[in-house]
């Protein structure tokens, strides 16, 4: 909220130094004025920590994008497509802590809000895609994968979806987890002699 405030300030006399600019007749600062104001009042519709994070992510620096996220106090004030942003990011970078099932709904729930470009939307379905394999949804998991191949319009993330595919073929289905389970529970006792 302080940052808010601070905004709110800055962008107020900011308004005011290029009306009172245009006023004594200092042109040239009015419309440096202009680019100014216009890039203080953008800063209200873009949150600064979410394109940090979100670019130190596209780097592979997740240390640092797990910081810029944190700095984020309430994200489900934000517009829609930054609170997408935001849950898809928390998604992606706390799925160890978050858990397999909070993940997942994070990441659809981003999907749902909607992701701007198709190469996040890509890579969330891969990553759900995941999910889906670790908890035992074959068929759910190779169908997210056939959506992120389609939206994966570069070929970005081609090698990464075709061993994907390839793990696929080797995991078990859910049933076949559960019966292994089961098994591994009622092994034989060695008859005594």
């Amino acid at each position: 909220m302080t940052g808010f405030i601070i905004r709110c300030a800055i962008a107020a006399f900011s308004l005011f130094l290029t009306v009172y600019s245009f006023g004594t007749g200092h042109w040239g600062w009015g419309i440096v004025m202009i680019f100014v104001t216009a890039l203080v009042i953008l800063s209200f519709f873009r949150n600064e920590n979410m394109l940090l994070a979100l670019n130190q992510m596209r780097i592979g620096n997740h240390e640092k994008a797990n910081k810029y996220l944190k700095r984020i106090s309430r994200p489900d004030l934000m517009p829609k497509k930054q609170h997408a942003y935001i849950l898809y990011l928390q998604a992606m970078l706390g799925t160890q802590e978050l858990g397999f099932a909070r993940s997942e709904q994070m990441l659809r729930k981003a999907m749902s809000l909607g992701l701007r470009t198709a190469q996040d939307q890509a890579v969330a379905k891969m990553h759900l895609a995941g999910i889906c394999a670790q908890t035992g949804r074959k068929t759910e998991a190779q169908t997210l994968l056939s959506e992120a191949k389609k939206l994966d319009k570069n070929g970005v993330m081609r090698e990464q979806i075709t061993t994907m595919q390839k793990q696929l073929t080797q995991v078990a289905s859910k049933n076949q987890m559960r019966m292994a389970q089961m098994s591994r529970g009622r092994q034989k006792t060695p008859r005594m002699k």
